[in-house]
């Protein structure tokens, strides 16, 4: 259940150059946290679009930030948004066992780069 939370949320587009937010997602049993840093996203667009997911049946926080904390587990950098030239990196913080799921997704979905921390 986790790692399909993290996929739909390391699915979604993300919105200010050089500006960042924090997303938890929480159900009954499970909590995730991911931050998306932007690289070239125009603000307006990752602000109002890529930092307000809509997950059914999930209460979701957003923190406008200006860096993603530094103590994630992993990172998928330049991740690619659905076929245009905008990118951004996606931190993950948690149950780092999750990472190989999160690396194939992200050099598969996203032809992103995984760095693990």
């Amino acid at each position: 259940m986790r790692v399909f939370i993290l996929l739909m949320l390391f699915s979604l587009p993300t919105l200010t150059w050089a500006k960042a937010c924090v997303i938890t997602s929480k159900s009954e049993n499970l909590s995730v946290t991911l931050c998306q840093q932007n690289r070239n996203i125009p603000e307006q667009m990752f602000k109002d679009g890529f930092c307000q997911p809509q997950l059914k049946g999930q209460e979701v926080s957003v923190k406008h930030v200006d860096l993603c904390p530094k103590e994630s587990y992993g990172v998928c950098r330049n991740a690619k948004v659905g076929g245009v030239a905008y990118t951004y990196d996606i931190h993950y913080y948690g149950v780092a066992s999750d990472a190989v799921f999160l690396k194939a997704a992200c050099e598969t979905q996203h032809q992103g780069t995984w760095v693990t921390r």
